[in-house]
């Protein structure tokens, strides 16, 4: 019998609720890993995937292209007015138009690393991640494992030992387990000897 200590991933890689979304998606791109869980003080308090990730970052507003209550095009073209045709159109000119988009045009250009201008850094795994933690022992039989990540609905169980996390498993791991033939009942086709056929029943 395949157990679920037979496919899973020891060494896991773990985030915290404080990582930024862009350290947990460099993590996840850097180690070939679609999601991990989530630690504080060895324990572990969630799971954030890649699909988590992305669902949050998706959702994020990005930098303003044009300032609400904008002028319409007519009003744009009377002010275009304001300088003498042929030269370059001076700069107030542009502040005045996103003068209610939140910063000081020079304080956003002095501040390109901010949260305006780089949303993955100012929001963090805690906004993203799954509370619930769907867990196995690492005696379980890999076929009940592969049952509850199917009723559970979910693409990734953590291996625990109490509340010990000693591993993880993922649907790739079992499609790995799958694909080398791993799942496969071992049967002894070449001896009829009765003697066979109960030990491998259990029955000797």
């Amino acid at each position: 019998m395949l157990r679920v200590r037979d496919i899973m991933t020891a060494d896991v890689d773990t985030v915290s609720p404080e990582t930024s979304l862009r350290e947990a998606m460099e993590l996840f791109s850097s180690r070939h890993i679609s999601g991990a869980p989530v630690v504080v003080g060895g324990k572990v308090v969630g799971v954030v995937a890649a699909s988590d990730l992305l669902a949050l970052a998706s959702a994020m507003p990005g930098v303003p292209t044009e300032r609400v209550g904008a002028d319409d095009e007519d009003d744009v073209w009377e002010r275009a007015e304001e300088w003498t045709g042929g030269e370059e159109p001076p700069a107030e000119y542009f502040r005045e138009l996103w003068a209610d988009v939140h910063a000081e045009v020079p304080e956003r250009i002095s501040q390109i690393d901010g949260p305006e201008w780089n949303a993955l850094e100012a929001h963090t795994v805690d906004e993203a991640m799954t509370r619930r933690v769907c867990a196995v022992r690492a005696e379980v039989d890999v076929r009940a494992a592969a049952d509850f990540m199917r009723s559970a609905g979910v693409h990734r169980v953590i291996v625990m030992e109490g509340d010990q996390l000693v591993g993880i498993v993922s649907t790739m791991d079992l499609v790995k387990a799958i694909a080398e033939g791993r799942l496969t009942a071992q049967r002894y086709a070449f001896n009829a000897d009765d003697r066979f056929r109960d030990r491998e029943q259990g029955t000797a």
